[in-house]
């Protein structure tokens, strides 16, 4: 929400300095994330001068025009040359003094000045109306200034108007703050200061009743709270006046004509989006017309306002006039029913549109309007009157209308508030602060709610317009806010009876951090909500994710849904960095996925662990070469953490079969602890990492941590160390390429009983000539040693000559001489 400073101080007795009150909206809670000066430097736009004036060649209603902008008239050779600049206007002369946007310049509405050829002559500029500089509605021609105007003088200069505009970020709790209205509300809390606003009234009202001319339904129930219409006569479609094209440039809205300006106007001022129609452009049946708010069938296609043409899910509100669309709800109007130079009738739609329904269309529809974005928010519907009645006195001001009698109003369920009982003692214990009874009453009143006493606690009923106030505490938690965290002084919370400490889960969750940190990654949090199909783009199964957790009201169209992995959001995070140049990215994360569950109405949480690797653990340098981390690198830090875990019967086999679709085949592994899966490690596979669009090889890891802290052992047995010495064998043996490393460990600890202490690959060699074709030898270094006495060379040749009789036997391997 932008808040222009001008029109707020019109409003109530604003501070002095802008920077004043951007700082206590941020103490209470309405972030500002810039403060704009609208209108102050008009950069590269200048006074300046039409020296000549000559036909276009190749047009019969555009100009070639030699312009002067005095100290600025160079070429491209330094040469003093006036600008030569092709206008269509037809209201000045040689001679004129006139408003000039040099190339570079940038006006309102995004309108960036280049070199360009208009039908094949070039043109260095443009030649100015107000509306084009923001500060007027005329647009029939080019802004002629006094005779005695200066030339080449920056506009800002000479023009002297700007406006400090606040870019408040508004909660999604908080739809009364996106108005005018709303803010000066609250900046009259903040400050303890009344606030007052000029609304104008309908000074007449003449002809055909609205009721008798038209009649509004609702034909599907939930779409729509409340839909209030209007109709003003004989209007006169033009420019809007300078000071509301003001306001809304202020705002960040281009001014269109006078109609549509005053609902955009008055949306602003109200926070209430209306709609106005061209009303010959309804279907009459006998001197009669509908309205008729309906859901859309299922592929229905609507042309809205901006001339796309948009395919319709079934579901969607429509405003029909009985017989085609001529609006989507709470969204956008059509191209069918817009307000045009020729409009003569106009119908004013005032209505309220169930927030859910619209935020489901826009997004789905990727159509985010000033409209969709408050209706989403919930807007009060309890003002619809009273607004429309707004508009057509402005329409009826500045547009010469004639408001017809009365109004149609559909209210199907009129918003009922309850009162709150709120207690003083409950106050001070929950803000822990010495807040005076005074404070609390003024405070809640200059937020809109109705307080009244009752012995020593209040009755509070909330304003229509905060839907966020349903609780007692919602009602403490603003009178603090107002009162100030800062003011809170600090104090130790009490603990009677009983020692804080963490649990047994939090203990273990805080170790796989460290574990995780002390081998080298660094944690990050990525966003719980995820993406439609982020899972179907990296290739990861679904299966055992359960079904889509989607929201009701998601803050970000592109995530819609509860993440069930950790991967996707890890990827992000890893192709961002590479695209600003880091390569280097060691990431881990924990958190929380959500499986929704068919017929069930919460989800099934797990938590869960996930890391990244890519590149390599240290920028390579003139005097070390590095090396990049591969599958090794991500199953190495699996295990250290498994085993810092002290879990059990810890296994890897080859992750196989689409399940694994997003890993690399022949570089991916399932993490087991006995018969229990917990996870996988492995090399993410080029098209997943394409999809997301990175370009070096990720490893990735990503482990049920529920199943973790289950398997997990805080202790382990002690083993006194043996002060006898080791003996140390090598063997070699030439096994079929299929068998594999774990296999033959597991075999080698099985046989070689309670002499062997420890065993270790540390060579694998393959030659078709050597060891043969479709065979490897695989060398592993044995450790043996006795607790109770010296091993005797016997004792190790027996033990060893068991391990390789069976190991030779169970594999069809032979030892490599």
């Amino acid at each position: 929400m932008r808040v222009s400073y001008d029109w707020l101080k019109t409003m109530i007795d604003a501070p002095e300095s802008p920077k004043e009150l951007s700082d206590e909206y941020i103490r209470t809670g309405t972030e500002v994330e810039a403060i704009d000066v609208v209108g102050e430097s008009f950069e590269h736009v200048v006074t300046a001068q039409v020296l000549e004036k000559t036909p276009h060649p190749d047009s019969d209603h555009m100009y070639v025009c030699k312009v002067s902008v005095g100290d600025k008239n160079v070429d491209a050779e330094g040469n003093p040359e006036p600008l030569q600049i092709v206008c269509g206007a037809q209201n000045f002369e040689a001679g004129d003094h006139i408003v000039t946007a040099m190339i570079g310049a940038e006006l309102p509405g995004g309108i960036k000045i280049k070199k360009s050829k208009l039908r094949g002559v070039a043109s260095f500029g443009m030649n100015c109306s107000a509306r084009e500089l923001g500060i007027g509605g005329d647009h029939a021609g080019i802004m002629i200034l006094p005779e005695d105007a200066p030339v080449g003088m920056p506009f800002g200069e000479y023009y002297g108007s700007s406006d400090t505009v606040l870019d408040c970020e508004i909660t999604p709790n908080r739809p009364d703050c996106l108005s005018m209205i709303g803010m000066a509300r609250e900046t009259g809390a903040i400050f303890d200061r009344d606030y007052h606003v000029e609304l104008p009234a309908i000074k007449s009202k003449t002809g055909r009743a609205t009721a008798d001319e038209i009649s509004v339904e609702i034909a599907d129930e939930g779409l729509c709270d409340r839909y209030v219409a209007r109709i003003v006569r004989n209007v006169k479609v033009g420019p809007s006046p300078d000071w509301m094209v003001k306001r809304l440039n202020s705002l960040g809205i281009r001014p269109h004509n006078n109609i549509v300006d005053i609902t955009n106007y008055v949306m602003m001022l109200t926070g209430q989006p209306l709609h106005a129609f061209d009303l010959s452009t309804f279907a009459e049946h006998d001197g009669h017309r509908s309205v008729v708010v309906r859901a859309a069938k299922q592929d229905e296609t609507f042309q809205t306002l901006d001339g796309e043409e948009r395919v319709l899910d079934a579901g969607m509100g429509l405003i029909t006039d009985g017989e085609r669309p001529v609006a989507l709800a709470g969204v956008m109007g059509g191209m069918d029913s817009e307000i045009t130079d020729a409009s003569v009738d106009v119908l004013v739609e005032s209505a309220c549109f169930n927030a859910g329904r619209t935020s489901h269309t826009s997004r789905d529809l990727s159509l985010i309007s000033d409209a969709s974005i408050r209706f989403e928010r919930q807007v009060d519907e309890t003002g619809c009157v009273d607004v429309a009645n707004v508009t057509c006195a402005l329409i009826e001001e500045l547009a010469g209308g004639e408001v017809a009698p009365g109004y149609v109003d559909v209210y199907p369920a009129p918003k009922t508030i309850d009162s709150i009982t709120l207690r003083y003692q409950r106050v001070l214990d929950i803000c822990g602060a010495p807040i005076e009874r005074d404070f609390v009453v003024r405070s809640l009143t200059r937020l809109g709610c109705t307080v009244e006493e009752t012995g020593e606690d209040y009755l509070v009923t909330p304003p229509s317009f905060r839907p966020d106030l349903p609780r007692e505490i919602d009602l403490i938690e603003e009178i603090l806010r107002l009162w100030g965290m800062g003011r809170v002084e600090a104090t130790i919370p009490a603990a009677k009876n009983h020692i804080g400490g963490l649990t047994h889960e939090q203990q273990l969750t805080r170790k796989v951090g460290q574990i995780l940190r002390a081998c080298g990654l660094n944690e990050t949090t990525t966003f719980g909500f995820a993406a439609p199909g982020d899972l179907e783009k990296i290739h990861m199964s679904a299966d055992g994710r359960g079904v889509p957790v989607v929201l009701m009201n998601p803050l970000v169209a592109e995530q819609t849904e509860m993440r069930r992995s950790l991967l996707p959001g890890l990827l992000q995070s890893v192709a961002y960095n590479e695209a600003h140049g880091t390569t280097n990215v060691h990431l881990y994360e924990i958190g929380t996925l959500f499986h929704g569950r068919e017929n069930a109405s919460l989800p099934r949480e797990t938590q869960s662990v996930a890391g990244v690797l890519t590149g390599s653990w240290t920028d390579q340098t003139w005097n070390n070469t590095v090396d990049k981390l591969r599958f090794f690198a991500g199953k190495g830090i699996v295990e250290e953490l498994l085993e810092q875990l002290r879990v059990p019967k810890v296994r890897f086999r080859v992750a196989e079969g689409e399940g694994y679709d997003f890993l690399q085949p022949g570089r991916a592994a399932e993490v087991l602890s006995g018969g229990t899966v917990l996870g996988w490690v492995g090399e993410i596979h080029p098209e997943a990492r394409e999809a997301m669009n990175i370009n070096q090889i990720v490893v990735a890891f990503e482990l049920d941590l529920d199943k973790l802290i289950k398997g997990a052992h805080n202790q382990e047995n002690y083993h006194e160390f043996s002060p006898f010495p080791a003996v140390q064998h090598d063997l070699a043996i030439v096994v079929p390429d299929e068998v594999t490393c774990e296999d033959l460990l597991q075999r080698i600890t099985s046989a070689g009983g309670k002499l062997l202490e420890n065993v270790r690959l540390f060579d694998v060699y393959r030659d078709p000539i050597r060891v043969g074709v479709g065979k490897k030898s695989m060398a592993f270094s044995l450790t043996y040693r006795s607790d109770d006495h010296t091993l005797t060379s016997d004792e190790v040749e027996r033990a060893h000559g068991k391990i390789v009789t069976k190991l030779c036997k169970a594999t069809g391997g032979e030892v490599r001489s």
